[in-house]
């Protein structure tokens, strides 16, 4: 996602998100603190990328309730507060205030219950501070905010407007209160009798102004996940597995040119939008589970594939974009400008093609593959013609002056660094963008030959060609180890920094075996692989940091994607190892995976990278690869066939999931302690276990 590593001299000041209460549901994002008010930096409730509430502050006879728990999923945020000034004197306090907060198209619901169990009547006068600036999240991104806007009373409650909302607070009883510094109080007097309670319910909506945007239809229920499920011995996976799910349905929205086409917005609150690597990702992740995201995913991005060449928008013909927005991003501390539709992205095209013939293995229909055939051309005549351009490589570089430095997943202006901690210049070609480009090509080839009736020998022999670049010059000696670089420079040397990069070339063809022995190792070794999983650079660089973006910090994603690059090329163990460091994670942060954390643990917890979104989609989806990693999915519907290989031992103990989806076919595994598959349900597929 889009990340500024440089800029003026003057520091970020990016809010830190690691201890608010974060819910999402479509466009629509709420950030409180842990009580569950907003008016710090970063907090508010979002919709369509403004802050629309940026000011939600509750007091109970004018003092702020005692936090006591709280917690988010997917679009609900409930905290759990004690009122220690009522109710009966001691130490055990009797009257609490519980919070639940819904979110809904276009705003939110938010009840406040008072529950008494003090032996005698309570009094007591709630109020609510609260306001809105309708601040951009690039602005809210940046650390500031505008001035409140001027509400009107607007019946029983408040309306005040920015230039994309009209937004209407409401409540079922109370009273409005100019305060003191010129802010808007609703008050709410109540008494409690003993064992009673009484609830407040308030409700902020807004009406939207001008085009359509990304959204969830207010009509649409989501993705049928409700029958996924993880069960094993250790309990961890399937409480991540229910989170991810809840969390990743709440990041689903809908294209408003083609309402029925759902697509994950990459994460919340900073990118609640369509990115083109992200949203392919997380469809990916997801197949085991169906194909409808990959479906809505492919035709959102195929709508909007570049017609053009842009050197402003990074456009050129047959190019998948980066991300949308509803207009120009500008960030605020950097100066980075990006256009609403913009394409600096050297790895969204590949990743289009591989979903289509992943997706396709999975159960899409071939009628969307024929489809989308206009697309796949496209495609992979931009990939032909990257190549071609230059030295047979993918390579990208800013030729505006203002976007994105770096345009791969590790897109922060630091990220790419040689052995001596220096970083490399553009024009860079990415080994993991190879990588993709030649499984992109292999499975175009079989898409031409098996749905689209040609032949794909020209693509095999591209890919062919490439992988034979790839091996000849990726490869570098250290003075410890052979590895992968990360890249190839501008200059035409290997960036020769140990990176995690070489795991997303794990099984994509392009290695022999010996070689995938050596980035297997490499990847796995000590310096990489630590108890909170695979660092972005090794801790031997001189440029390591443990909470850095890309030079030493852990990426749920990128791990996933190593353990099914590990797993697919034999090394279970290897895989297994991954995937323990991600649920140890996982269960030490809510069962909530966050974008990206910490390098090293501290006393035994990860620490946290403070600017992380959470709920991510790649990183909730990673529940989908935990899942073909573990049982060794590897599906071929249009043969009607799965075969299953599960890691051995298990390494969560004896496992049943369901909801694994090959084509229309729902499945079910169980598996037990040394790995064995002890049952299927797979009524219509041939099941080949080995």
């Amino acid at each position: 996602m889009t990340e500024s590593g440089t800029g003026p001299s003057h520091r970020y000041v990016q809010p830190w998100l690691h201890e608010f209460e974060i819910a999402v549901r479509g466009n629509v994002t709420s950030v409180s603190d842990r009580h569950g008010d907003m008016g710090a930096a970063g907090t508010g409730l979002f919709v369509d990328d403004r802050r629309v509430l940026s000011l939600w502050d509750v007091r109970v006879d004018g003092e702020r309730p005692d936090w006591l728990a709280a917690a988010s999923s997917g679009p609900r945020t409930t905290v759990s507060t004690l009122l220690r000034s009522l109710g009966d004197p001691g130490a055990d306090p009797t009257v609490e205030l519980v919070r639940e907060r819904t979110l809904v198209d276009g705003g939110m619901h938010e009840s406040l219950r008072i529950a008494s169990h003090a032996a005698d009547h309570v009094e007591l006068e709630l109020t609510i501070r609260l306001g809105g600036d309708g601040a951009d999240v690039a602005t809210v991104k940046g650390g500031a905010s505008n001035s409140l806007l001027v509400p009107e009373t607007s019946g029983r409650g408040l309306t005040w407007e920015d230039e994309r909302h009209a937004t209407t607070f409401t409540a079922d009883d109370g009273r409005t209160s100019l305060a003191v510094d010129g802010t808007t109080d609703w008050v709410w007097s109540t008494t409690v009798a003993p064992g009673g309670t009484s609830t407040l319910r308030t409700s902020l909506l807004t009406e939207r102004r001008g085009e359509p945007v990304f959204a969830t239809d207010p009509g649409w229920d989501g993705i049928a996940w409700d029958f996924v499920s993880l069960d094993s011995v250790d309990p961890r996976p399937g409480h991540l597995m229910a989170q991810s799910v809840a969390d990743l349905r709440g990041l689903l929205l809908t294209d408003p040119e083609s309402p029925q086409d759902v697509f994950a917005a990459a994460g919340t609150p900073w990118y609640l939008t369509l990115f083109g690597r992200d949203s392919l990702w997380a469809a990916r992740l997801m197949l085991p589970f169906g194909t409808d995201l990959a479906r809505g995913t492919l035709r959102s991005l195929a709508r909007r594939q570049g017609t053009a060449t842009d050197p402003v928008t990074a456009s050129a013909p047959g190019k998948i974009l980066h991300e949308v927005r509803r207009s120009t991003y500008v960030d605020p501390v950097t100066g980075m400008r990006l256009p609403p539709v913009y394409y600096g992205s050297v790895d969204a095209t590949p990743l289009w093609v591989r979903l289509l013939h992943d997706a396709w293995r999975w159960g899409l229909d071939d009628e969307v593959v024929r489809e989308l055939e206009p697309t796949l051309r496209g495609a992979l005549a931009w990939m032909r013609t990257e190549a071609e351009s230059g030295d047979g490589l993918l390579r990208y570089v800013d030729e505006s002056g203002s976007g994105l430095a770096n345009q791969g997943w590790k897109d922060s202006g630091d990220s790419m660094r040689r052995s001596d901690g220096t970083i490399a210049d553009a024009p860079i070609a990415l080994v993991e963008t190879q990588a993709y480009a030649v499984a992109a090509a292999r499975g175009a080839a079989d898409l031409l030959e098996t749905v689209l009736g040609e032949s794909g020998d020209d693509w095999r022999a591209w890919a062919d060609d490439l992988t034979a670049t790839v091996r000849e010059r990726f490869w570098v000696d250290s003075s410890s180890v052979r590895h992968l670089s990360m890249a190839i420079a501008g200059d035409g040397r290997p960036v020769d920094g140990v990176g995690s990069n070489m795991g997303h070339v794990l099984g994509t063809g392009v290695l022999t075996a010996a070689e995938a022995r050596r980035a297997a190792h490499t990847l796995t070794s000590p310096d990489m692989l630590g108890p909170a999983g695979v660092r972005t650079l090794s801790r031997d660089n001189p440029a390591y940091n443990p909470v850095g973006y890309h030079t030493g910090s852990v990426w749920t994603h990128d791990n996933a994607i190593a353990a099914l690059g590990l797993a697919k090329e034999g090394f279970g163990v290897e895989a297994a190892r991954v995937l323990d460091a991600l649920v140890h994670v996982g269960s030490w942060t809510g069962n909530r995976w966050p974008e990206l954390f910490g390098g090293e643990l501290l006393m035994g917890r990860p620490m946290p990278y403070p600017a992380s979104c959470r709920p991510q989609a790649w990183a909730a989806a990673s529940a989908g690869a935990l899942v073909e990693v573990a049982l060794g999915l590897d599906a071929d519907a249009p043969r009607r066939t799965l075969r299953l290989a599960p890691i051995s031992p298990a390494p969560f103990g004896a496992m049943t999931v369901r909801g694994v989806r090959v084509g229309e076919v729902e499945v079910s595994v169980s598996v037990d302690a040394e790995g064995e598959v002890t049952d299927v349900q797979a009524e219509g597929v041939d099941v080949v276990v080995g």
